[in-house]
């Protein structure tokens, strides 16, 4: 099935207007508006398509496949993601913002490739643990170089790293100035985006 008719848009749409539909069509979807409905199965399986169909598309357009051919293109990059049910169903645990669930699910995972450190990297990043989150990040990117989401990541948070040092519950005992603050959001922010989800909604 073609990720853009998922969402209802064309190939020649914006990132933003993507995003838009998608959030749209997530909204309409989440299992919490058919709590014992007759649809809330049904809505689940929309949902999951929903997802799926937004991850294809940002993983296309990150490395560089868009618009080719009709299906899902460009996952061949992205090997233990693209066929590993456990991680998909922890993606959309961080995308619907439930941390607490995905970070048992990781912590359940036996096999630690560049999927999970990447994962872990998110969980921790959505939490405000920077530091710990780089060095995930950059293990998944040494595991899987070639892999353009890894990498997008890493060097997000890497950019902004010199405000990373006070974190996991302000170890060190060095302030955090205002700076500091906005530029580990605004990464945070960033990484999230990738993920279908939004730190910042105004951004």
């Amino acid at each position: 099935m073609d990720p853009y008719k998922v969402l209802g848009v064309s190939r020649s749409a914006t990132d933003a207007e993507i995003k838009t539909a998608y959030r749209s069509l997530a909204k309409k979807y989440h299992p919490d508006r058919y709590k014992g409905h007759d649809l809330e199965d049904l809505a689940g399986e929309k949902l999951k398509q929903i997802n799926e169909a937004y991850d294809t598309i940002q993983k296309e357009r990150q490395s560089g496949t868009r618009g080719a051919g009709s299906g899902y293109t460009g996952a061949s990059s992205y090997g233990s993601y693209s066929g590993s049910s456990q991680f998909a169903d922890i993606r959309r645990a961080i995308q619907m913002g439930d941390l607490t669930r995905a970070d048992a699910m990781l912590d359940a995972v036996s096999n630690r490739n560049a999927e999970w450190h990447y994962l872990k990297g998110m969980v921790l990043l959505r939490k405000g643990w920077y530091d710990g989150a780089r060095q995930h990040f950059a293990t998944a990117n040494s595991m899987d170089p070639g892999n353009a989401e890894y990498a997008n990541a890493f060097n997000t948070v890497n950019r902004s790293a010199s405000g990373y040092g006070q974190t996991y519950a302000g170890a060190q005992g060095g302030g955090t100035d205002m700076c500091n603050i906005c530029s580990g959001l605004l990464c945070a922010d960033c990484c999230c985006e990738c993920m279908g989800g939004d730190c910042i909604p105004c951004c």
